[in-house]
């Protein structure tokens, strides 16, 4: 059976990656997956600007606030982002 995103993302990168075949390169890569590996019905999607991200997990931006003023976007089960502040811990 072929891995999945998740496997290959995780688990087979870390072995199929040849460093000296990518010697002298200074690159960045962002992945954003699309079609059936993408969960079929979360509960919840977030979207949010990265830097507002990491902003509001450290502590320098209010999620409430954020979200007041439309810098996250929530689709789905809304009780589930009005939790994560029980689940992770934020701040400096």
């Amino acid at each position: 059976m072929p891995p999945t995103v998740t496997e290959l993302m995780t688990e087979t990168i870390k072995t199929a990656f040849i460093p000296e075949k990518a010697a002298g390169v200074d690159t960045v890569i962002q992945f954003k997956f699309t079609g059936s590996q993408t969960h079929p019905s979360p509960k919840m999607t977030m979207t949010v600007d990265s830097d507002d991200y990491v902003k509001m997990s450290i502590g320098e931006m209010d999620a409430t606030m954020a979200f007041l003023k439309g810098k996250v976007k929530v689709a789905g089960d809304m009780s589930v982002a009005l939790k994560m502040g029980q689940y992770f811990k934020y701040g400096k």
